[in-house]
């Protein structure tokens, strides 16, 4: 029982199956987990320990019809599972993090991606920490605090999944949902050492669509590439509420995962051309960069050949900033971060036709990304360029564009094009605090990024906190 937070989704679905565990075993040990370590680390802002035990022996018992009489269950029946608090849950107030939201109101409508994980059989554990409206890539806030890095709780999550990567690090559930619009399930999977997948945008349906429109994607946060491949197979099930949702993909992500990466074109870029990149970093980066040669893939060091996009995400972004601040009364104003009082400010100068501009600009980096992956399979960068940074409150730092966006550079030009991108875990620096290699992939090639991903992680098995 001490271990069973250990044991990632597809083991656990294995021993459920052969009779030898059962999901209540499984519930009762995190729930006692999240009761040690949540106070620390902050990582859920509403754990439900009756409503998880309920579901778990539900699924027990139909596990026990399986079993006895070969009834059907779900692809993640038993498997527990943690929503980010900006993802509509039935029967759980969703604040995205802000004092702003009542929270005495219905709560009656299941997003997309929780209808499908309860149709698969997920236990729903509770809702993870998230800074106010996911503005931002570190996770602190008014209404929950600072939430902590599991492997040094003296350092940042990242953000703005810094929730649902803290509780999967340190075992408190193997899956969790995040949601990703310049990095927000990338950046915190790479923090704290996790695997965490933006996937093509749409094959997640949405409901309702972000504020910040077409960058945002929702994605899984696991300790390993398999539950990732078995978690999005559930995920990216249609939604009609969302209408830019792509057609239904009936393949399995999980059956491609052990081909490797024999003879596969991989464009190695250190920098994209301008990063300036933590001289650790950028040395495991290139280490796992070795190993993916060795296995047989074919890594050609080169740069796609586009500059610094940060103005054109931090301009279309802080824009929606202003429109969400716009509409809120002075009374609800007072109440908000002040960093995303800042970006609101910063928003208000950007006209129409700026943004428009803009607009223009990320189709031309779509462009030329789409035609710069006609020669490769994949993309693969450092995911962050500076190790987890030193955990603050809102509004402790003055806000700026670098101190909000500058030091992620590989993470929100993938949001602009929209492209598959995945985080592994590649190393740890001298102090102890994980490093993230990224592997980016053609536009709806979800399975050649999973594919990549596992054949690193086959001989680079994912490390935990002590």
């Amino acid at each position: 029982m001490s271990a069973l937070h250990l044991l990632p989704a597809h083991q656990l679905i294995a021993l459920y199956r052969d009779g030898s565990l059962s999901p209540v075993d499984v519930a009762q040990a995190l729930i006692a987990r999240i009761d040690q370590l949540n106070p620390t680390l902050n990582a859920f802002c509403l754990f439900d320990a009756e409503r998880a035990l309920d579901s778990a022996r539900l699924s027990e018992q139909r596990w026990q019809a399986h079993r006895s009489h070969g009834a059907d269950v779900g692809a993640l029946e038993g498997v527990p599972v943690s929503i980010k608090d900006l993802i509509l849950t039935r029967g759980w107030p969703t604040l995205r993090g802000s004092r702003t939201i009542d929270p005495a109101q219905p709560w009656e409508v299941d997003a997309p991606v929780t209808a499908r994980l309860r149709e698969a059989g997920a236990v729903l554990l509770g809702k993870t920490t998230t800074p106010e409206f996911g503005c931002k890539a570190e996770t602190n806030s008014p209404l929950y605090g600072i939430t902590r890095n599991p492997w040094d709780i003296s350092r940042t999550t990242g953000g703005s999944s810094g929730g649902a990567a803290s509780a999967v690090a340190a075992g408190m559930g193997p899956l969790a949902v995040g949601t990703d619009g310049a990095g927000s399930v990338r950046i915190p999977a790479a923090f704290c050492g996790n695997v965490g997948m933006k996937p093509s945008f749409g094959r997640v349906p949405a409901f309702p669509l972000s504020p910040f429109g077409t960058v945002a994607h929702l994605g899984p946060h696991t300790m390993s590439v398999i539950d990732c491949a078995l978690m999005l197979n559930v995920m990216k099930r249609p939604d009609a509420r969302d209408w830019f949702s792509l057609p239904l993909d009936t393949s399995d992500y999980t059956e491609e995962l052990e081909q490797g990466v024999q003879g596969l074109r991989i464009a190695y870029s250190p920098t994209l051309g301008y990063a300036k990149v933590d001289p650790e970093v950028a040395q495991r980066v290139d280490a796992a960069v070795h190993v993916l040669r060795d296995l047989g893939a074919h890594v050609e060091q080169c740069d796609p050949g586009f500059s610094d996009p940060i103005d054109i995400s931090v301009g279309l972004w802080v824009s929606v900033v202003h429109q969400l601040w716009s509409a809120m009364s002075p009374e609800q104003q007072a109440l908000t971060d002040a960093d995303f009082q800042a970006q609101a400010v910063l928003g208000a100068a950007y006209s129409f036709a700026d943004i428009h501009r803009l607009q223009l600009r990320r189709a031309e980096l779509g462009s030329m990304m789409r035609q710069f992956m006609q020669s490769y399979d994949v993309l693969v960068t450092p995911t962050v360029a500076i190790p987890a940074f030193e955990a603050r409150a809102a509004g402790a730092v003055r806000f700026d564009v670098q101190q909000f966006l500058g030091w992620t550079p590989f993470s929100y030009p993938f949001n602009l094009t929209q492209q598959p991108a995945i985080t592994v875990p590649c190393g740890l620096t001298r102090n102890g605090l994980p490093v993230g290699l990224q592997i980016v992939g053609p536009m709806f090639n979800d399975a050649m990024v999973l594919r990549v991903a596992r054949a690193y992680e086959s001989v680079v098995p994912v490390a935990r906190p002590a």
